[in-house]
């Protein structure tokens, strides 16, 4: 078949596939309502065409909407009831990474949201915005105007220095306001004059400002977010510009997306930038033309499959069906694999493993997927790759296994089901530490509980001759050192440096818990290697009420032990 028969008609085919999902990202891009009913009607859309059919995600869609804000936010209210919408349908709850995140939860909460000042009705910017000349003008009167004023507003592109007057006419196209200052001021156009032009598409505005600045890679990427593709193509055969398709993913900007393919019929790096659109039909069409589908892209030497690990299942099936190399390892060792159990994507997980993803395969910090699993708490996955043969005690660069992870994350189902599968309970990491000291130095009771009921040893020391009743002697838990005690802890039992727990309590001023040691026959006149005794910690301290009563303590715990042993000779 000849490179005309393969891409014959691709254009229409491209428009055929998803002239829907185009079209609805140009009406977000170009967003000009603020009317309730034809937003609502935009949302209905949004459910049918990417939530449903295409299978987003509605947090993914929720950020994609508010990132468009600072190149459009003139209509912010319009975006933020967009995003309410979705969020109250799907119950999105949580706003990790979402963009202007204070004026989304007052918004989804109060039905409002804070506007900054400078955006409110009678400022000039607000005249600016809505073109109105009349009141432009009026502020330009007043004693207060200057010409060179700066505005910093984050709801406009990031900028170093703020936006002048002329180059806020240049973004929200207004071509009054723009004349005037160009007349009345001689305002000088600058190269963000032009960039901005892009984004507020007045033509008359862009004719004047090209005049004065030539077009740079800004003025193409604005050219993309506007979603305009007469601007696009204008850069492109005027001015030799070239399509960026990392900007056209990231601006869900289709349209020139099919334009580049259509200049270069490069299906290669087509297919590895349509992974960012999350269309499954998208990256399908270019698969049978894709002849290096196992080629690594990016800084992170990722292949295709890597990147569509994180994005959608349905496209990780795809590049399978295809010949995609399932252990395949990026610039930091990991495979796709490692990606889904350390996202918890369950679904991808197990349709990797079952085209033959090795559960046991190490990164570059020796972590395999189970060490993954077990820090993301995933059980799900936890449990399958069990199941399919993972070994359950491997070791990572540290020297820990997914137990200690279970351990440090305090996920007491995953611990248990990883010792259901012969975790060893006291195996040590390199700091010379079992799970239960990570458990404990993590103040994590119910996982201390778990493993000293499976075994755990409680006088296994680390590499700084500490126990696990040195810490929870250190960090104050007084119910995981009488827990400790009542399983055998030795309570007069030195660190490294000659140092008992009643040593720590002392030089901590923890009174409470010093007297439980006490209680159970820690040798108050014991020297650690600087010769010092708890009494030495307990001064040093300034403490009138460790020094009063120390003494009467260890009276009175003498007192017993003699009664005890005078006792046991009775007997």
């Amino acid at each position: 078949m000849s490179d005309y028969d393969i891409h014959e008609d691709k254009y229409s085919k491209f428009q055929q596939i998803c002239n829907d999902c185009t079209n609805l990202y140009i009406s977000l891009y170009q967003l000009k309502t603020k009317n309730e009913k034809e937003l609502h009607t935009i949302y209905e859309k949004i459910k049918t065409i990417l939530i449903d059919s295409k299978k987003y995600s509605p947090k993914n869609i929720i950020i994609d909407i508010l990132d468009i804000i600072p190149y459009n936010n003139r209509y912010i209210k319009s975006y933020l009831e967009l995003a309410k919408l979705i969020s109250d349908d799907y119950h999105v709850n949580d706003f990790t990474n979402i963009p202007y995140i204070s004026n989304f939860q007052s918004y989804k909460e109060y039905g409002n949201t804070k506007i900054p000042e400078i955006l409110k009705e009678h400022t000039i910017y607000k005249a600016i915005m809505n073109n109105d000349l009349e009141r432009f003008i009026a502020h330009t009167e007043c004693e207060s105007f200057f010409e060179t004023q700066m505005l910093e507003c984050e709801l406009y592109p990031c900028s170093d220095k703020g936006y002048s007057l002329l180059e806020l006419c240049c973004y929200h196209g207004a071509v009054d306001c723009f004349k005037f200052l160009r007349t009345k001021f001689s305002s000088k156009i600058t190269q963000a004059c032009l960039e901005l032009s892009f984004l507020g598409q007045n033509q008359e505005i862009m004719s004047e400002c090209l005049k004065f600045q030539k077009p740079n890679d800004k003025c193409m990427e604005y050219a993309i977010i506007s979603h305009n593709i007469d601007f696009v193509t204008f850069l492109m055969n005027e001015y030799n510009l070239k399509i960026d398709l990392e900007y056209c993913g990231k601006y869900k900007n289709l349209e020139s997306f099919f334009v580049f393919f259509d200049q270069t019929y490069n299906a290669n790096i087509c297919l590895y930038y349509s992974i960012n659109y999350n269309i499954p039909l998208l990256s399908e069409y270019f698969l049978p033309f894709c002849s290096k589908i196992n080629k690594k892209y990016n800084t992170n030497e990722q292949t295709i499959l890597h990147i569509a690990t994180e994005k959608n299942e349905y496209i990780v099936e795809h590049l399978l069906s295809y010949g995609a190399t399932v252990n395949k390892k990026d610039l930091h060792g990991k495979t796709a694999l490692h990606i889904a159990t350390d996202k918890n994507y369950f679904d991808i997980a197990k349709l990797l493993i079952s085209h033959g993803a090795n559960s046991n395969e190490k990164d570059d910090f020796r972590q395999t997927d189970l060490h993954y699993a077990a820090k993301n708490k995933s059980i799900e996955i936890v449990e399958y790759l069990l199941s399919h043969g993972a070994t359950v005690n491997e070791k990572d660069n540290v020297g820990q296994t997914a137990l200690h992870y279970a351990a440090q994350c305090r996920y007491e189902r995953i611990a248990e089901l990883l010792l259901s599968h012969g975790a060893n309970i006291n195996e040590k990491n390199d700091f010379g530490q079992t799970a239960l000291h990570v458990a404990i130095k993590n103040t994590g009771q119910e996982m201390v509980q778990l493993l000293l009921s499976h075994g755990a040893t409680v006088n296994e020391k680390d590499n700084a001759g500490k126990t696990v009743f040195h810490y929870a002697v250190e960090y104050n838990i007084k119910r995981a050192a009488e827990l400790f005690l009542s399983h055998g802890a030795t309570v007069n039992e030195k660190d490294l440096h000659g140092k008992t727990a009643l040593h720590i309590a002392t030089d901590k001023n923890y009174f409470d818990i010093a007297k439980l040691l006490i209680s159970h026959g820690a040798n108050s006149n014991e020297k650690d290697d600087f010769r010092q005794t708890d009494l030495h910690y307990a001064i040093k301290n300034k403490s009138i009420k460790w020094s009063s009563s120390f003494f009467h303590m260890v009276q009175l715990s003498m007192k017993k032990i003699t009664l005890e042993k005078q006792f046991s000779t009775m007997q």
